[in-house]
């Protein structure tokens, strides 16, 4: 899958987890421009494995491992490869 691709459907995920954000920055720091914490983390990251048909470990799933949405989209893209 294609990297466009993968920030697409992962744009959707962003936006079912999170309907409140209207636009959305990939590169904006998370916590800082969204408000996003340690919960609406692990639903982004439930999502994204459902939609994208991936497990992240739980080493994965500290907020501090990604500054970013780009940040997880990255991480998808590498468990897709």
């Amino acid at each position: 899958m294609e990297k466009e691709q993968i920030v697409t459907k992962f744009t959707e995920v962003i936006h079912d987890v999170l309907p409140e954000l209207d636009e959305v920055d990939m590169h904006a720091n998370m916590v800082n421009e969204y408000g996003v914490n340690s919960v609406s983390l692990i639903r982004l990251l439930v999502a994204a494995e459902s939609k994208f048909d991936i497990s992240f470990t739980d080493y994965e799933l500290a907020l501090s491992d990604y500054d970013s949405f780009s940040d997880i989209a990255a991480v998808i893209a590498e468990k897709l490869a």
